[in-house]
């Protein structure tokens, strides 16, 4: 449930029609009703303290069931906020230092309420990780079913990417036609699916599989770079895996580039 914030004016800020009430509401129901019920928040916002994100996420974790999503907020080009932001209709935000303390604090309140980190934005009590989100991360197969959506399948022996129409009412057409709506698959890559996999598995506690991801580069991660990357705290190696540090973590997107790089 995209429930966000658990307070009104915060929710107004991110231009959500719902208040903290009426989520509490829903999650409820809903907690009563499903055998599993996980919720999101966002963080690192607008003139948002430590100390407020603090007693929110207290809050938080003692309403969630076994699984919580928190993301910090980004702005990307060619959104609203980031059409606010280029207008400097966007004060309050943490600066880079600022959201490292938001991201050490929420690992700190999570995993003292029982709540792993198994993923850069994702935690769950033991067994409670997300199964449907687990396929994309450790780069499995999953179809994507309706406009827009896309998937990866493994089909005669090679990976394919696959998307669905973007239109609602071309892709009604289609599939009423008894066609699948989808645009033409396209192969990936060797280097691509290393990549992708390097970028997914990355994000995730268990880490990169360096075998797997060797094998689909078709050449082995720079031994150099590896012990440079453990020596200044980004990575830890164990059994054949790459994990992000914490601090390898609030850097994922450039560790990832590095890593990437030949």
């Amino acid at each position: 449930m995209g429930i966000q914030a658990l307070n009104d004016p915060d929710l107004k800020a991110l231009g959500r029609l719902h208040s903290a009430n009426e989520a509490a509401q829903a999650f409820d129901i809903a907690i009563k009703t499903f055998n599993r019920v996980s919720f999101d928040l966002i963080y690192a916002r607008q003139n948002q303290t430590l100390t407020n994100w603090e007693t929110e996420l207290t809050h938080a974790l003692s309403m969630a069931a076994d699984h919580l999503s928190l993301y910090q907020l980004t702005i990307e080009d060619g959104t609203a906020f980031g059409d606010r932001l280029k207008r400097g209709g966007l004060k309050g935000l943490p600066d880079d230092e600022m959201a490292a303390d938001f991201y050490e604090l929420t690992q700190a309140l999570c995993t003292q309420a029982g709540f792993a980190g198994y993923e850069v934005s994702n935690y769950a009590k033991e067994g409670a990780q997300s199964r449907h989100n687990l396929v994309y991360w450790r780069s499995g197969d999953y179809m994507g079913i309706g406009p827009g959506a896309h998937g990866r399948l493994t089909l005669g022996g090679k990976r394919w990417a696959c998307e669905a129409g973007k239109s609602p009412a071309l892709w009604l057409e289609k599939t009423s036609k008894l066609a699948n709506g989808e645009s033409p698959r396209v192969a990936i890559s060797p280097t691509e699916q290393a990549d992708e996999y390097l970028m997914m598995s990355l994000r995730l506690a268990e880490g990169t599989d360096i075998r797997r991801y060797e094998n689909y580069a078709g050449g082995a991660f720079s031994q150099d770079k590896l012990r440079h990357l453990t020596h200044i705290g980004m990575i830890t190696q164990e059994n054949s895996r790459i994990m992000a540090t914490t601090q390898g973590r609030m850097v994922l997107n450039s560790l990832i580039a590095e890593l990437a790089t030949p």
